[in-house]
């Protein structure tokens, strides 16, 4: 038997469903506008190709060849406190990349800035990769390989071609990551608690589309 519950608590249950489904609230930011890259710069591991070349959008669809390896970086970079909610999808063979949060220092392991890497790689959506950064999570010990940190599940995405959504909660020390509304990874302890959001290109075409960020309440 489910307990009986009254209006408000009805209520309050609604507002907190439409929150933890990543809902757009009027303090939300686009960061991607679906019309172009404002807001963002641009960082590849070889200088001589030019940005478009990789990163390129149309019908609202952030489009990333995913050569040469570098990433699309917010050229805001104190981000802290939030709810980042995006979708993505392979629009053909699936590969490798990711989504980085707090990142900071240029060329920290190659290519790649000082970060926390949420991976995208197909069929391991959720996994954390530090990058010159350290976390820790329950049962660390026997989820941590080096620098990857295993997630909960591996069977959250949804078939190929259709629409992935992630959600990342950055609060303080500990970062949430949600897949198509599963929990997924949970950290804490983690020692870069701000920076800039990237999305990497790492191998495989992907497309990005409605990339959100909501503040979280103190």
């Amino acid at each position: 038997m489910f307990a009986s519950r009254t209006p408000s608590a009805l209520l309050l249950s609604v507002c907190v469903a439409a929150s933890a489904g990543g809902q757009e609230d009027s303090q939300s930011t686009r960061l991607f506008n679906g019309k172009n890259l404002d807001g963002w710069t641009c960082y590849l591991g070889d200088s001589d190709v030019p940005c478009d070349q990789v990163w390129s959008v149309k019908d609202g669809v952030l489009h990333c060849t995913g050569k040469p390896t570098g990433y699309l970086i917010t050229r805001r970079d104190d981000f802290a406190d939030y709810r980042l909610s995006l979708q993505w999808r392979w629009p053909g063979k699936p590969g490798n990349n990711g989504v980085l949060v707090h990142a900071t220092t240029k060329n920290e392991l190659g290519v790649w800035p000082k970060s926390l890497e949420v991976q995208l790689q197909h069929e391991h959506a959720g996994d954390f990769w530090v990058i010159g950064t350290e976390i820790d999570m329950q049962n660390g010990e026997q989820r941590r390989d080096g620098r990857r940190h295993l997630n909960l599940t591996d069977d959250s995405e949804k078939p190929l071609g259709q629409w992935n959504t992630m959600e990342i909660v950055c609060r303080g020390d500990r970062v949430t990551v949600r897949v198509n509304g599963e929990l997924v990874n949970e950290a804490h302890d983690v020692s870069q608690q701000q920076g800039a959001i990237a999305l990497q290109s790492e191998g495989a075409p992907i497309e990005y589309r409605e990339i959100v960020l909501s503040p979280l309440e103190p």
